[in-house]
């Protein structure tokens, strides 16, 4: 089902945009105050910086030729203490920006995270769950140059340009226009190569998403690997990854070192025509002073060019990353109608009215679905792996959004109510026990988290989860990781199916619930469930048909459709699908 994996370059869905710009400056509005106070900051600093050129012309041209010490002494304690100001106002600007900078990419990486809590399920079956990580770790991160004091440079460097440039046409419209001959050139060059960078650089972005997604996949199966000792095929797996990593970084290094030494050889080029012109066809008219002055103003105005190439190019390659980040952040949630509406009062009556479903456009795994359950009813699904019998629980708890249909509670179309009302009113337990890093009390609340101490002991006794809990030196507050390390997974199973019961559903999903737990402990666990399943309406799938033979009915799932459903004695008596399934698991029938 999954249309990409580790080693499967992500295609981006949406094109170049460049509102996603506009995006990252809306980021921005928050901090305005400080940007702007330190653009001001900066353009005072570059200010000053221009009067250097205009003292080293007055020393040169007046006071060392008339041997005015005085002067002299008193023009380089200006200079010495404007380039100590200068350094007071960076440390300043740099300080403060790298504040707002580290603040916007909290607020970004908060709404990534936000949008991938609502997102529907599908949107984490089509890729590697590493290739998701990778966007809110190191997508964002790479913005923190351009955030930090890209903006902010880009404004004082365009400034100072301007003021080069008036600086200059002040000493000498002539060897200004010498100066300009090499912008249309440098943006030629830039111009040219823009479309190759963009492309480069979002091979760089997907390759490093590989390995990321990669990674993160053999982690979580190591112990398979050890099992079988593949290190060495791991190994080389990854070694391959990382090539395919590093050959897409140093293409797109090359684009990206054609700019800046285009720009030092266009300027060292400018520079040598202005000696040329200045010494040999307008000597007349250029004393020592001027020309050392002018291109003291040159170097200041390709300073900028240089920090607006970088610029371009730091741009260039956070757009590779801003359109996958933004692409995420766009996909759409799973939503409430404007006009929905809270569910109350849940009685627990279930109606599945013609629904089909499909994972991949074209291609139905569900097709005219019709159930109609009595609040208080215990269903039991069963059928063939891969039938859709966890599909069909997972749409009543909307992780999925049918293609036709309806999906009904106490005769209220799931879609009509707000998400948040549906899921209080559904208790899951999952086939693959999950645990958070935190304590065992606190995993329970988790499915209540304004439970008190003895409501959550309650439920762990109720699944048979507290005799083991109170094994373990520290109870209820022993710590555990997000693997769960020191527990069985049917240790894991009764904690995740306690934090279901403090949940108090009123529609109870047992997928697989009592999988990963022993014969005896389940006899006993059985008990529990039985008093849990009174008054609420359960959905149980389960292989061990022993444990659904007392449902209220029982519908087989098989080629997209409910193709038997009764009771276990009603079933057994057709002799169908049901009776054979049966007969499998218990040959003496």
């Amino acid at each position: 089902m999954a249309r990409n994996k580790y080693n499967v370059d992500e295609d981006l869905e949406t094109g170049f945009n460049l509102d996603y710009l506009k995006r990252l400056l809306s980021y921005m509005k928050p901090y305005k105050s400080k940007i702007i106070t330190s653009v001001i900051l900066m353009l005072i600093s570059s200010s000053i910086a221009l009067l250097g050129p205009i003292i080293i012309k007055t020393a040169l041209d007046n006071y060392i030729p008339n041997k005015d010490i005085k002067s002299l002494v008193l023009i380089s304690i200006i200079y010495v203490m404007m380039f100590i100001t200068i350094a007071i106002i960076m440390k300043h600007r740099m300080y403060t920006m790298g504040e707002v900078g580290h603040k916007i990419l909290v607020d970004m990486r908060y709404d990534l995270f936000r949008n991938l809590q609502y997102v529907p399920f599908n949107y984490y079956d089509s890729r590697p769950h590493g290739k998701i990580l990778v966007r809110v770790v190191n997508y964002i991160n790479s913005l923190s140059d351009i955030l930090s004091n890209g903006f902010v440079n880009l404004i004082a460097d365009m400034v100072t340009l301007v003021m080069a440039i008036i600086f200059m046409s002040f000493l000498s419209i002539k060897l200004t226009l010498v100066t300009l001959i090499g912008i249309p050139i440098l943006m030629v060059v830039m111009m040219s190569i823009k479309s190759a960078q963009r492309k480069a650089f979002q091979r760089v972005s997907s390759k490093q998403s590989n390995l990321n997604a990669y990674i993160h996949e053999s982690i979580n199966g190591i112990r398979v690997t050890q099992s079988f000792s593949r290190k060495k095929e791991s190994m080389d797996i990854f070694k391959e990854l990382c090539a395919e990593c590093s050959d897409s970084w140093m293409k797109a290094v090359k684009l990206n070192f054609l700019v800046w030494p285009s720009i030092d050889t266009i300027s060292v080029i400018s520079i040598a025509l202005i000696y040329i012109f200045g010494i040999l066809v307008f000597r007349s008219s250029i004393s020592l002073g001027l020309l050392t002055a002018f291109v003291s103003y040159v170097w200041i105005f390709w300073s900028p060019i240089t920090n607006i190439g970088n610029f371009y190019n730091t741009l260039i390659n956070a757009m590779a990353y801003l359109e996958r980040i933004f692409e995420a952040m766009d996909e759409e949630p799973e939503y409430d109608k404007k006009d929905a509406i809270e569910l109350k009062n849940v009685k627990g009556n279930v109606e599945f009215k013609d629904v089909y479903f499909e994972y991949e456009k074209d291609i139905p795994i569900l097709e005219d679905i019709n159930m109609n359950i009595k609040a208080g009813e215990k269903i039991a699904l069963v059928g063939p792996t891969g039938a859709g019998k966890t599909t069909i629980v997972n749409l009543l708890s909307r992780f999925y959004r049918i293609k036709s249909g309806e999906i009904l509670v106490d005769g209220i179309d799931i879609n009509d109510v707000t998400l948040k009302s549906l899921r209080k009113e559904i208790g899951v337990m999952l086939q693959d026990p999950f645990v958070f890093s935190g304590t065992i009390m606190d995993n329970i609340r988790y499915g209540r988290l304004d439970a008190t101490d003895e409501e959550v002991i309650d439920a762990a006794k109720i699944v048979r989860a507290d005799d083991f809990i109170r094994e373990f030196k520290d109870g209820y507050n022993t710590f555990l990781n997000e693997q769960g390390n020191g527990l069985s997974v049917g240790q894991k199973q009764l904690i995740s199916f306690a934090r279901v019961l403090l949940s108090d559903p009123k529609i109870l999903i047992l997928d697989e619930a009592t999988s990963s737990i022993d014969t005896e402990t389940e006899a006993l666990l059985q008990e529990g469930i039985e008093e849990l399943l009174k008054g609420r309406t359960s959905f149980v799938i389960a292989h061990r048909l022993s444990t659904i033979v007392n449902s209220d009915k029982i519908m087989f799932i098989g080629e997209k459709h409910i193709l038997e459903e009764g009771t276990h004695n009603d079933l057994l008596n057709k002799k169908g699908l049901y009776y054979s399934l049966y007969k499998s698991q218990y040959l003496e029938i």
